[in-house]
């Protein structure tokens, strides 16, 4: 696409080798194999290379992996980001967005080749999934419900907590102008906390939709919410309260049936499924830095693949498990 090409351009050159070096990147992921084996493919299969639209100048494995290292890491994520919006429709309103985490694994033998004092000073840390003990990073995605665009993504420590990161990811989410005022945001029980209800109205006037535990008590959270202290220097003091009122009658509603909504917080499930079936179900990185990197090309290559119509549960299931 020539929009494409001109985003690549802003953030690198020579554009048509940076290119080359994307789209063998990508097309390795996608069939789950080496970038050496698809320049091999290249280098000897004359259709390959028409269909990757790569007639000359095929890059070495050395290279691709020198690319990928030397790019600045913000300049990188940026150039994602932008690409993803070219590629896929704009957000829509009046759409809801989930959130939610999923374990990335780095390819260490915890059992055998790992203590947890090698764990000092390193980027990955030790955690239980669903799935048990693993040694890497949490990957936090944001999804458009509606479209399935994925309209952001986050990288953490795989020890820390939901709860807590909550905060920062909505501050990201303000800071890239993606989450609205009035917006509805889905999230699981690993976000739940009484805070997090008040900060989600109060800061920034969203519906933060995070699904009770089984202590939850619905009286306690009405009797919490009030007015934020800084709505009373706003010059429109009237239309603030308003505001406040509306946004905190849609939670407490949304809360009393939160349960209907849980076909649609588990479409991302399946999202991250197709995502570790494209190589992020366990990495030979070990570095934020890599790690960060490898996982925007994979969510880049999500969005492509929901942005070309592969967005109902079954078509999604289906296509990971090939």
């Amino acid at each position: 696409m020539r929009k494409t090409k001109k985003i690549i351009a802003r953030f690198t050159s020579p554009l048509k080798t940076a290119i080359n070096c994307m789209k063998i990147t990508l097309t390795s992921m996608f069939f789950s194999t080496k970038i050496s084996h698809v320049v091999e493919e290249l280098k000897r299969r004359g259709d390959l290379r028409e269909f990757l639209g790569i007639k000359e100048d095929i890059p070495e494995t050395g290279y691709i992996y020198t690319f990928l290292s030397k790019f600045d890491l913000n300049s990188f994520i940026a150039m994602i980001l932008r690409i993803l919006n070219s590629v896929t429709k704009r957000r829509q309103r009046n759409t809801r967005l989930i959130i939610d985490c999923t374990d990335v694994s780095v390819d260490i033998n915890w059992f055998r080749k790992c203590k947890q004092a090698d764990l000092e000073g390193k980027d990955y840390r030790w955690e239980y999934s669903a799935k048990g003990m693993f040694v890497g990073m949490k990957l936090t995605l944001i999804l458009e419900h509606s479209s399935l665009k994925p309209l952001l993504f986050l990288l953490h420590p795989a020890n820390m907590h939901e709860a807590k990161i909550f905060q920062e990811v909505m501050e990201e989410l303000r800071r890239r102008r993606i989450a609205r005022k009035g917006d509805t945001v889905i999230m699981d029980k690993g976000f739940y906390a009484y805070k997090n209800y008040l900060v989600g109205i109060n800061e920034y006037r969203i519906v933060p939709l995070i699904f009770p535990r089984s202590n939850f008590n619905l009286s306690r959270l009405d009797g919490m919410l009030s007015y934020p202290l800084d709505i009373f220097s706003s010059k429109s003091l009237k239309g603030e309260k308003r505001r406040f009122r509306n946004l905190k009658t849609r939670l407490m509603s949304l809360l009393r049936r939160w349960q209907e909504f849980k076909p649609v917080r588990a479409i991302i499930e399946d999202v991250f499924k197709l995502a570790k079936s494209f190589g992020l179900r366990r990495l030979h990185r070990y570095t934020r830095r890599s790690v960060l990197k490898f996982a925007a090309l994979n969510v880049l290559l999500v969005g492509i693949v929901v942005a070309m119509g592969f967005r109902e549960k079954k078509v999604l299931q289906r296509l990971a498990e090939m």
